[in-house]
């Protein structure tokens, strides 16, 4: 394996101890043209890294408002193809930022795995988190990654042995995402001082930077697990407030609301005081 992607590294690196704010948004909504002006409106308000959602049909891992953007991605006309490019697209202005892609495997497998990674590394794709591939089933393609640029990025859970920590410590790179709670995006309330626990055993087997995701819906959440994680992560809330703009007022309008709900997450992150409750 070789070093981490270098926009990613630079991300974490230049935190200084602060944390990083990592948005999800699906690709292709509200609309696929939008989706390069949300992702600069994203960083414009304080995002150090961008998970950008590639549709897919059966979402396993994904609660109702996530299917629910997937689904209109797809009507829109979203693919994995029209992603790539869309990340191009965004690389057009933004050579600094990270983005990373965060899907299944099925999109992938029917590219074909070595075609993704040459086109994703044209691209400037950062990362990928395939939620279907375990470290058992992707030791290959997380190397052909790695060779080409792009950090392969794997979740745990808190259901995770220490021995699956071990087994994504030795393949993952850039970041590991830890779900923190079981079940799927959206559901269930968020336990800081579990999460805590969870992320003081993670760390005695990686040694990357650790984002935590699922539950956080507030500046106040956010602000919660930024005491202990390196990055958070924040996906239906987000959307949520895509979803229902969008349906008012228009997609600008989405892109808009979006960024301003962010800006107030990243002003709460930035007065956290690490390891303080």
């Amino acid at each position: 394996m070789t070093a981490s992607n270098h926009r990613l590294a630079a991300a974490f690196s230049g935190l200084s101890g602060g944390t990083a704010l990592i948005p999800y948004i699906t690709a292709g909504d509200p609309l696929v043209t939008s989706t390069p002006a949300l992702m600069h409106a994203l960083v414009a308000a304080g995002a150090n890294v961008i998970e950008l959602g590639v549709p897919f049909s059966d979402p396993m891992a994904d609660g109702p408002v996530i299917q629910r953007a997937g689904e209109r991605a797809i009507a829109a006309g979203a693919s994995l193809a029209r992603v790539l490019d869309l990340v191009a697209e965004f690389r057009r202005q933004d050579d600094r930022t990270p983005v990373v892609l965060m899907g299944y495997a099925n999109p992938i497998e029917c590219m074909g795995r070595d075609d993704f990674v040459r086109r994703a590394a044209q691209a400037g794709v950062d990362g990928v988190l395939v939620v279907d591939y375990t470290p058992e089933e992707s030791v290959d393609f997380a190397a052909g990654l790695s060779a080409a640029g792009i950090d392969p990025i794997y979740l745990l859970a808190p259901t995770s042995t220490e021995s699956r920590m071990a087994d994504v410590a030795r393949l993952a790179r850039g970041y590991v995402y830890y779900v923190s709670l079981k079940g799927v995006t959206g559901a269930g309330h968020l336990d800081t001082d579990d999460v805590a626990r969870h992320l003081a055993t993670i760390r005695r087997h990686v040694g990357i930077p650790v984002g935590v995701g699922f539950g956080i819906r507030d500046a106040a959440s956010a602000a919660r697990v930024a005491t202990h994680a390196d990055a958070v992560v924040i996906g239906s809330k987000l959307i949520q407030i895509i979803e229902e703009t969008s349906l008012g007022d228009g997609p600008q309008a989405a892109v808009g609301a979006a960024a301003a709900w962010l800006a107030d997450v990243r002003q709460a992150l930035d007065h956290v005081q690490k390891g303080q409750p």
